[in-house]
């Protein structure tokens, strides 16, 4: 396993995050993998090197953070693991209990240290933009959970680039904590944070997690346009519908990435995360995985090398798309 910097600051992360979204409470989805079911890819991750952990309150309201806590102190030690998690979709039907007030944050982050189980949490990071609160109010509390020892660094979400530098400017200006990463959308046939957002990022030493590396398994290489959605996430995966329209623009990049990975001898969804891996300023993509091969694919991409010739293959018949990933 390879190791970088989360961006200008000093921690070090693998070039994979295993995004623990998978494993949690099947009533909340369809596709999630009970804790159980999710131990070995937890242990068959650490046993490759990978340090990087990634959930988030909402994930089975709250599962999918225990399930993590649990899976982690089975395996690993506490100080040789990096944990992230995230706040702001609601967490129930009450006012207060969503958002990025001060309010929620703090009943937040003191219900993810119980559930993840630890005194402190490395990357907190709020998961999208909240219109109805104040940045500065937000950045604050964030801040002062930081102080508190409670979070190590804070991370943010998928949001517009002005919002991304409005709150990059109001930390140094007050003397806040900075955002150290960027966790947004970007894949092969998403490509439209190259516009704006990734050179904020690489200008102001921002590390880049991307969600969704493979486009929900649309970048695995296995499913025809005019199939439709076959396996049971495609199928009940509502977000993934918005997201991803099965265009045929989409499906030429996609004929692209097979016809090379079928002449370099790697699976689609290899090539994918390599030419994730290659792009500048990308840290590690967030992997989820609920097959075993999944996960040892993801692994094996990041020892592989693309020619600049096979990048332009792959991104040539890339079309624009609208904005999405931000609600």
């Amino acid at each position: 396993m390879q190791y970088t910097n989360l961006g200008r600051s000093g921690l070090k992360v693998s070039r994979l995050c295993l995004g623990m979204m998978t494993y949690g409470d099947p009533n909340w989805r369809e596709w999630v993998l009970p804790g159980d079911e999710g131990r070995p890819f937890v242990r068959r991750a650490i046993e490759a090197g990978i340090n990087f952990f990634d959930t988030a309150n909402m994930y089975s309201v709250g599962g999918s953070e225990e399930i993590t806590g649990k899976l982690l102190a089975e395996f690993t030690r506490r100080d040789e693991i990096v944990i992230a998690t995230k706040v702001y979709f609601p967490i129930g039907d009450k006012p207060n209990q969503g958002g990025l007030s001060r309010v929620h944050i703090m009943q937040a982050v003191e219900d993810s240290l119980r559930r993840l189980n630890t005194d402190y949490i490395d990357l907190y990071q709020i998961h999208r933009w909240d219109y109805t609160t104040p940045i500065d109010e937000t950045l604050e509390a964030l801040h002062d959970l930081v102080r508190a020892g409670k979070v190590r660094y804070i991370g943010a979400s998928s949001m517009h680039a002005w919002q991304f530098s409005k709150s990059l400017y109001l930390a140094d200006l007050r003397g806040w904590t900075r955002f150290v990463s960027m966790q947004n959308h970007y894949n092969l046939i998403y490509r439209e944070e190259e516009r704006e957002m990734m050179p904020l990022c690489r200008d102001q030493g921002i590390g880049i997690i991307p969600w969704s590396p493979l486009a929900r398994g649309l970048l695995a290489g296995n499913r025809e346009l005019s199939a439709g959605p076959q396996t049971l996430r495609a199928k009940t995966d509502t977000v993934g519908d918005s997201l991803y329209g099965f265009d045929q623009a989409d499906f030429d990049v996609i004929e692209r990435l097979r016809e090379l990975a079928a002449r370099r001898g790697y699976s689609p969804a290899q090539l994918a995360l390599a030419w994730l891996l290659h792009k500048e300023g990308i840290t590690a993509p967030i992997v989820g995985a609920s097959k075993m091969k999944h996960l040892d694919e993801a692994i094996a991409a990041v020892e592989i090398s693309l020619s600049e010739k096979e990048i332009h293959f792959l991104e040539e018949r890339y079309q624009p798309h609208p904005v999405s990933g931000h609600h």
